[in-house]
């Protein structure tokens, strides 16, 4: 995956670091390290690579984005991973926030509804050498129910409402961060944590993401 750049992407992704995560209070030490190693830029569109490490989402096709790196760092650390555990991520997009995932958990299974977006964040994340990331194409809403349940789920689009079929793959202990829709509130960074038949839910911060569409989700 070479090619012919004056751009020091090693510094930018050190700045990213230092200057927009530990500054916003990200402070999971396994989430630092795993946003220094991953190359962000890989994961964009090469005419946007000089950008990939600045603070804000980017296209990557299909009007989908790569998350803003903050976002990517926030929603990881909220599911407090330490290592080893089974994930599963809903909306794969450019294979950016599986691969922070896949650094730090055990196995990471993504759902992405574009084939062309699964396809190349496969390629992308196989040329990386990540063998714990598995992308299938699918309705992500309904989460990936043959290997429930998960120690942690992460949404990557705004939801009208909390799955019933997401909540239902978490494991007892397990968390969902997921983006939700409040109306003329705008969307809600929402973790959902399981707690035996209950759940428990809080808001994280105020967010911008694209529309979660599926059975669960909102119409095409």
């Amino acid at each position: 995956m070479s090619y012919s750049t004056s751009v020091d992407f090693g510094k930018l992704k050190a700045a990213m670091v230092a200057e927009q995560l530990i500054p916003r209070n990200i402070s999971d030490k396994a989430v630092l390290e795993a946003c220094r190693r991953v190359p962000r830029h890989e994961f964009v569109p090469e005419k946007l690579r000089q950008s990939a490490y600045s603070d804000y989402p980017l296209p990557i096709g299909e009007n989908q984005t790569i998350s803003q790196p903050y976002m990517v760092a926030l929603m990881t650390e909220c599911l407090k991973l330490k290592g080893g555990e089974k994930v599963l991520e809903v909306g794969t997009g450019s294979g950016y926030q599986a691969a922070i995932l896949g650094e730090i958990a055990g196995e990471v299974y993504s759902v992405e509804r574009f084939k062309d977006l699964a396809d190349n964040a496969d390629r992308v994340l196989g040329l990386l050498g990540y063998k714990n990331i598995h992308i299938k194409v699918g309705d992500g809403t309904l989460g990936w129910s043959d290997f429930a349940p998960y120690d942690g789920i992460v949404v990557t689009a705004g939801a009208p409402s909390i799955p019933e079929s997401l909540v239902k793959q978490l494991k007892d202990g397990g968390s969902l961060v997921i983006p939700v829709d409040r109306g003329g509130f705008g969307q809600v960074l929402t973790l959902v944590e399981r707690i035996g038949q209950t759940t428990r839910t809080s808001d994280i911060c105020a967010c911008t993401f694209v529309p979660l569409v599926g059975k669960e989700g909102w119409a095409e």
